[in-house]
C-alpha cells in the first residue's frame, strides 16, 4: 500500500458522507411532503454503504504485503427508500385526505434525521483529519528533502 494511497481512501470517506449528508437533508426538507410524483406521501431514503473492493480477506492480505496492492475505500452502493409505514394524521380539511379524514404524512422521524446528521458529519470530520494528516507528513517529507 502506497503512502498516498490513505488521500484515496479518505476522500472515497469523504465523498460518501457528503452524499449521505444531502439525502438526509432531502429527507428532512420533504419531511411534510404529502403527494410526490408517484403519487403518495414521500418515503424516507437510506444510503447504503459497501467497501470499495469487495475480496476475502485473504486476498485483502496477500495485496496489502505487495507493493502496490489493491486500495480499500468505501463507495454508495445504492439509495434505498425505507419500506416502515405512513403515519396517518386526522386533518379532513386536507385535499390529501381521505375518505375517513386521515392524511398519510411521510415516514421521516427529523429527531431520527438529526442524529443521523450529527453522526454522519462526525465520521465527515474524521475523515477530512485523517486525510489533513497524510498531507502535513507529505508535505513534512518533501521539506525534509531540500
Amino acid at each position: 500500500m502506497s503512502f498516498l494511497s490513505s488521500l484515496d481512501i479518505s476522500g472515497s470517506g469523504l465523498t460518501a458522507s457528503r452524499l449521505r449528508m444531502d439525502v438526509i437533508s432531502e429527507n428532512i426538507a420533504n419531511s411534510t411532503t404529502t403527494r410526490t410524483e408517484n403519487g403518495g406521501p414521500y418515503r424516507r431514503k437510506l444510503v447504503v454503504y459497501e467497501p470499495a473492493q469487495q475480496s476475502s480477506f485473504q486476498h485483502i492480505l496477500t495485496s496489502k504485503l505487495q507493493e502496490g496492492g489493491e486500495q480499500m475505500g468505501v463507495k454508495v452502493s445504492k439509495i434505498a427508500e425505507d419500506p416502515s409505514d405512513f403515519t396517518p394524521v386526522y386533518d379532513p380539511s386536507n385535499p390529501d385526505a381521505n375518505a375517513q379524514g386521515y392524511v398519510m404524512m411521510p415516514n421521516v422521524d427529523p429527531i431520527k434525521e438529526t442524529i443521523d446528521m450529527m453522526s454522519v458529519t462526525r465520521a465527515y470530520d474524521a475523515n477530512l483529519t485523517a486525510f489533513n494528516a497524510v498531507k502535513g507528513m507529505a508535505v513534512k517529507a518533501l521539506e525534509l528533502g531540500r
